[in-house]
């Protein structure tokens, strides 16, 4: 009888036997895509942010609407 779990799973959660060299790999890639996302995302996020902060520091009130 088959459990929810394994029905619902993924391989690279429930792989095993021969098949799970294929999840592990599967596990690798997701980690390097993580690892490469991850970095850009947060200085992506810190350049908006600090463009952001120098514009309010610099704004000329005549400028403003």
């Amino acid at each position: 009888m088959t459990s929810i779990f394994d029905i619902t799973a993924c391989s690279v959660c429930m792989g095993s036997g021969k098949e799970h060299i294929g999840s592990v790999a599967a596990g690798y890639a997701m980690l390097v895509m993580l690892l490469i996302i991850l970095p850009m995302l947060c200085a992506i996020i810190f350049f908006v942010m600090r463009m952001a902060r120098r514009e309010t520091a610099n704004l000329d009130p005549a400028l403003s609407d």
